[in-house]
Order: structure tokens, then C-alpha cells, then sequence
């Protein structure tokens, strides 16, 4: 099994401890990159697949990096609406 493939399987596992990090490495499998700059540059962030021009927003999470449990519900959403998850 790839780290990809583990990371995603831990993501939909939702984990009480899953990190920011995780999440933007997650992304970037799907071909997403983080926006950096302008209005995310702060406490929000934005990773957009520059195929579809799909964005995907969140808050940052702080001063802990780990992701509440309804941010990783909405991109889970997020995801399979863009028809990545089943």
C-alpha cells in the first residue's frame, strides 16, 4: 500500500489526531496546491486543483495543527463531489 493510499485510509478513517499536514499532503496526491498569499495568508488556507479551477477553503487550525472533525467531514464532501471518493 502506498503513503498516498494509507494517508487517504487514515483521512476517512477520521482520526481525532489528523494534522494539517496530513491534510495538505493528502491534497497534493489529488493535484491540489496550496494557495499562498493574499486573503491566505493568514488564518485561512486554500488548495485549488488548477485543472477544474476547484477550490477547496478552510481555517487553519491553531495553536494545534489538528483538523476538527467537520473540517475533515466538508472536504470529504468536497472530494467526492469532484468524484475522487467513491
Amino acid at each position: 500500500m502506498s503513503r498516498r493510499q494509507k494517508l487517504l485510509r487514515r483521512f476517512l478513517g477520521k482520526p481525532k489526531d489528523f494534522t494539517y499536514d496530513e491534510l495538505a499532503a493528502l491534497l497534493r496526491g489529488f493535484g491540489y496546491r496550496e494557495m499562498k498569499g493574499g486573503m491566505t495568508s493568514g488564518s485561512q488556507a486554500a488548495f485549488i486543483d488548477e485543472i477544474s479551477n476547484h477550490i477547496i477553503r478552510l481555517h487553519k487550525p491553531h495553536p494545534s495543527k489538528v483538523l476538527k472533525r467537520y473540517q475533515m467531514d466538508d472536504i470529504e464532501r468536497e472530494l467526492k463531489r469532484k468524484g475522487f471518493l467513491p
